[in-house]
């Protein structure tokens, strides 16, 4: 076989389509290089004469896209000869990435005549890569020095490195590529899947110490409070790794003592505490309470949560209010009604809570599909940057994050409630974000696939994949026996018409009963469902009941402090028998008060709410007040409030329970109506209201409890 010149950009092009096992079409290309579609074709005629040598086509098929079609044989040496070129050519931004990696990665200075002779490229080229790469570190705080007769080194503190190293490694590689590296055995996985850019990048963190360190967080992974999203676990995999190399050179992160006596008091840190543990032993090394510290913080910005957020827990309402104004906002530039939509509303303040943490302490997040998420929804991403803008604007909300936001609004926009009917596996790998839009599109464009199940790749199971009609992946699923079929994220109208075809030619229908070889097995599970269902429902219903018949609104003629009030609140419900010491619980609500002010912001209305073990049962309380009290808001303002909410709940509530009461959070801050509600209406009138609103919540739980059985 003769020796054939392939560019940079060929090289980049026949990589993605080795990669893919779908068509892909020239605008993605073209978006994925950085080009114009015109260059795409014009590197096809290239790449066609190369692929000669292999026995190797690409099928072009009009409206849909290009294909490499041919043995696996020949692809399988087609890989491996691309990932052995010793290339005389990067395109600028492989070049600056790989200048960016050996800087962090060096000890001392590096030669500007060095890296000119190792890229092949002159020194002047070299100084204006560097001039980019300066560029690419402000919003990690660092900077490049560069002095004549020294020269260059990155200046600035560990901690910043590290987020450059994380971001630069999670940016650049691929994430199917970093699942299968952390699922595989890395001393048996072949080079011919790695290409050179991603080997050198991975030549900032060891990979044998990631395996070691990706086991270590994977037995605790279901010890945390939560489960987290596959990108924050490769994330939280990497930093791990970086953080263990550092330390074994001598490089440890300085941390604020104040604030992380804060976080050495939370679940996270003995999360973090129990990683390091395991690690200090395998690597013979002392793991400062600095370094649990910054890993505690990527576990507080990990989280991957249902619907289950609860509003007496930490700063959930507070969000809650944030998300409300940005939905309003959304909803009134785009003139529709969006602030009923519970799915959204619940959507928003789960994904909201992380991100903000990760803002606040600068961490950084990729979004592998932003580029497209801006193309696709331009109009939509400009009105929630604007949003942000308004509703946050002590926050600097990099676009990464709108990205995510826009593909939470854009799932409710397109999103459509309508019957099951063919059950359908969807197996993503980017997040939450990802999985819901990908789910309501299908939803939206396939007639038939309303019970959709999303699920990660780590959590994907063979034993469990027989109840599912079809299985669809954003990822290739590499030694997976059974069919799938393969879709982007953002789902081509040639991948829905996949899906189509497929069930078509499959014949689906609904299906309510399987062939199973053990019926008595079979009838076992089915009746652990049923009783696991009954007990939802029952939780539910009892809950709602609870609180309803509980409801109060009391007048207070009398002029009171706001300790007073709540003083009066907690004596009227020991009476009840809904309060064993009324005093704990009186001081517990001010301690609430003093982490964070509780008045509504643009109201006169304050939550004052808690979870405690003198609490017996859940109440929800009204206090109408003669004088207005002053309170501070949770955006740190003062407003004078008339009417104080008490709302209580014991330490060891079920889940359903203290949902209902988050979901009663959720309606007082909802819109207009339900605030005027709370503030001028009689208790008739609000027990009406949340009966409406808290029997149409019913509705929706019962409808998903028993989808879960079918």
């Amino acid at each position: 076989m003769k020796a054939i010149y392939i560019a940079a950009r060929e090289k980049k092009i026949l990589d993605i389509l080795l990669l893919q096992e779908a068509e892909v079409t020239i605008a993605d290309l073209a978006n994925e290089l950085d080009v114009s579609p015109r260059t795409i074709h014009r590197d096809l005629k290239g790449i066609e004469y190369i692929l000669k040598d292999y026995n190797l086509t690409l099928k072009k098929t009009s409206g849909i896209g290009i294909q490499l079609v041919g043995s696996e044989e020949m692809k399988t040496k087609l890989q491996l000869h691309l990932f052995n070129l010793d290339h005389n050519e990067y395109t600028p931004e492989d070049r600056q990435t790989i200048i960016l990696s050996a800087l962090l990665e060096a000890k001392e200075p590096l030669k500007l005549m060095a890296l000119a002779y190792d890229l092949h490229v002159t020194i002047a080229t070299i100084s204006n890569d560097l001039t980019k790469v300066e560029e690419r570190l402000t919003s990690y705080g660092l900077s490049v020095i560069r002095k004549r007769g020294y020269g260059v080194e990155i200046e600035g503190s560990e901690a910043g490195k590290r987020r450059a190293m994380s971001s630069l490694v999670l940016n650049h590689l691929d994430e199917v590529e970093f699942l299968s590296l952390i699922k595989q055995n890395i001393q048996k996985r072949s080079l011919q899947t790695v290409n050179t850019l991603t080997d050198r990048l991975l030549g900032l963190v060891d990979k044998k110490k990631l395996l070691i360190i990706e086991k270590q967080v994977e037995k605790i992974r279901n010890c945390l409070p939560y489960p987290i999203a596959d990108s924050a676990y490769i994330g939280l995999v990497v930093h791990l790794t970086l953080a263990i190399e550092r330390i074994q050179q001598g490089e440890n992160i300085h941390f604020d003592q104040e604030y992380l006596d804060e976080l050495i008091q939370t679940k996270e840190f003995q999360a973090a505490r129990e990683i390091t543990v395991g690690l200090e032993g395998i690597f013979q090394i002392t793991i400062p309470e600095s370094e649990i510290g910054y890993i505690t913080m990527h576990l507080m910005g990990a989280k991957l949560r249902n619907h289950q957020e609860y509003s007496l827990e930490e700063s959930s309402f507070q969000i809650g209010i944030k998300t409300q104004q940005l939905i309003q906002f959304v909803g009134e530039e785009l003139h529709l009604e969006l602030t009923k939509n519970l799915s959204l509303f619940q959507g928003l303040v789960v994904h909201l809570r992380p991100a903000i943490y990760r803002i606040r302490q600068n961490m950084g997040i990729t979004n592998p599909l932003l580029e497209k998420i801006e193309t696709d929804y331009h109009e939509l991403f400009c009105i929630i940057e604007q949003g942000v803008q308004k509703v946050f604007p002590q926050l600097i909300v990099p676009k990464e994050e709108i990205g995510f936001l826009v593909m939470h609004f854009a799932s409710a926009l397109i999103g459509k409630d309508e019957n099951e009917d063919v059950r359908a596996l969807v197996v993503c790998s980017s997040g939450i974000g990802t999985s819901k839009i990908l789910a309501t599109k299908l939803r939206q464009e396939i007639p038939g696939l309303k019970q959709i199940q999303n699920i990660s790749l780590f959590d994907l199971k063979g034993d469990e994949l027989s109840k599912y009609d079809v299985i669809i992946s954003t990822i290739p699923l590499k030694n997976f026996e059974g069919n799938y079929i393969l879709v982007s994220p953002m789902l081509s109208e040639a991948e829905t018409e996949k899906i189509r075809s497929y069930l078509k030619t499959h014949s689906l229908v609904i299906k309510n009963t399987d062939i199973v070889n053990d019926q008595q097995s079979e009838e076992s599970v089915h009746n652990r469902k049923v009783v696991e269902e009954l007990r939802l429902i029952q939780n539910y219903s009892a809950a709602i009941l609870t609180l309803l018949e509980g409801i109060d609104l009391v007048e207070i003629r009398e002029n009171l402090t706001k300790k007073a009030v709540l003083e009066l609140a907690c004596k009227r419900e020991r009476d009840k028998n809904i309060i064993e010491n009324p005093e704990m619980v009186v001081k517990e609500l001010m301690e609430r008060e003093r982490s964070g002010g509780l008045g509504i912001p643009g109201t006169r209305l304050a939550l004052f709410h808690t979870r405690s073990r003198f609490v017996t049962n859940p109440s929800f309380t009204l206090y109408r007040l003669q004088e207005p009290i002053i309170i501070e808001t949770m955006d740190k303002t003062k407003i004078l409030v008339k009417t104080i909410l008490v709302m209580l709940a014991p330490q060891n509530i079920n889940d359903q329970a203290l949902e209902i009461l988050s979901q009663i959070s959720a309606l007082i801050i909802r819109d207009k109506e339900s605030i005027q509600q709370m503030e001028e209406e009689s208790k008739e009138d609000i027990v009406s209201y949340l009966t409406h609103e808290l029997n149409s919540y019913f509705d929706i739980k019962l409808k998903e409890i028993r989808s879960r059985s079918k």
